[in-house]
């Protein structure tokens, strides 16, 4: 059972933001107490809905004392045994710590690893899935930065995600991704192995990552590429050095004043991502539990297409319907690792 001294504590805090927020308090503190109180708001109605069930528990076996109630009670009685384990596993999960970043827009990184074009054109198709994912869900997927080869693969692309969840969905995408499938290029029909790699960073703002101006080196190049809006004549392309870590951020769009702030808000983003890999890393010696936090050098999932098959390493998830997922339909795979996750970390909190 949850200690209910606990859901006591969560109510008044609860009850105590209610009052703040009609009270008067500043601008500033309406907005950071009105995302406490929205996400509080349905754990308390879970709350109360649970200690109902409890209290109405204890009043039937009370009545069974009572040879006029006794049947009442043994009617009643059977439901609510069964009702209110679930009440309280779907109480468990609502009180999970929430990771802060969750409610974030994300910057998402696609790059070919082994493989040559064909790694490159797998960035592409992974641009595409993740594109075509991200419009089902209503959030705006805004590219930032698209370097392409002669054959139209991916060589590098950073991709801006804004909307309801985004970071809290997409986490678990980083990592290395596997394809297997004959190349166009193949003449004998083999089957040829290549990856690309997905990083996803929760966006930071300024105030979350200070970058001092001594820290960083800007430089100016000409933009160069397969083609298209990726090459020009100007020094517009932006390079833009972390000098503490060595960390180097290129975008090359159009104009030099908008490749600033898009370096930057990478740059800030790869920061932030630093700095929460610490804490986590410090929080928790098994990092193996953090499906969201792993290694990005981990293979974690595979695309066999002579197979039809996408397996998911890390949960042990296979799906024979790869055309659907290539597609953009990722849901049940993001689905199955949010529930993998939370049942490790409830598992971590009930030892």
């Amino acid at each position: 059972m949850i200690p209910l001294d606990k859901l006591d504590q969560i109510t008044r805090r609860f009850e105590f933001l209610e009052a703040s927020l009609s009270s008067g308090a500043s601008h500033q503190e309406i907005a950071t107490l009105s995302k406490e109180y929205s996400d509080l708001k349905m754990v308390v109605r879970e709350i109360a809905a649970y200690k109902r069930a409890l209290s109405d528990l204890t009043e039937a076996e009370e009545m069974l004392s009572d040879p006029d109630m006794r049947a009442l009670a043994e009617e009643e009685m059977p439901g609510l045994k069964s009702q209110i384990p679930l009440m309280e596993k779907a109480l468990r999960f609502a009180l999970l710590p929430k990771d802060a970043a969750d409610a974030r827009p994300a910057i998402m990184e696609i790059r070919p690893g082994t493989g040559g074009d064909e790694a490159a054109l797998f960035a592409g198709d992974l641009l595409r899935m993740y594109q075509r994912y991200c419009e089902s869900q209503g959030w705006k997927f805004n590219i930032l930065e698209l370097q392409e080869n002669d054959l139209g693969g991916v060589r590098e692309a950073s991709i801006h995600v804004e909307g309801e969840g985004v970071f809290a969905q997409l986490k678990y995408e980083s990592g290395v991704h596997r394809v297997q499938r004959v190349p166009e290029t193949e003449a004998q029909g083999r089957v040829h192995t290549s990856a690309a790699t997905v990083a996803v960073l929760p966006e930071a703002q300024e105030v979350d990552v200070d970058i001092p101006m001594s820290d960083i080196r800007i430089d100016t190049m000409r933009a160069s590429g397969a083609g298209g809006q990726h090459v020009n004549t100007t020094d517009s392309a932006v390079r833009i050095t972390h000098l503490p870590t060595g960390m180097i951020v290129t975008s090359s769009e159009k104009s030099q004043h908008r490749n600033r702030e898009i370096a930057m808000q990478v740059l800030r983003a790869r920061l932030f991502d630093l700095e929460r890999e610490r804490v986590n890393a410090e929080r928790s010696a098994d990092r193996k539990s953090q499906i969201g936090t792993g290694d990005r050098s981990e293979r974690i999932r595979t695309y066999n297409f002579p197979q039809g098959r996408m397996t998911d390493h890390r949960i042990n998830l296979t799906l024979y319907a790869l055309s659907q997922i290539m597609a953009g339909d990722l849901s049940e795979i993001i689905q199955s690792l949010t529930a993998s996750d939370q049942a490790a970390k409830l598992a971590d909190t009930d030892t």
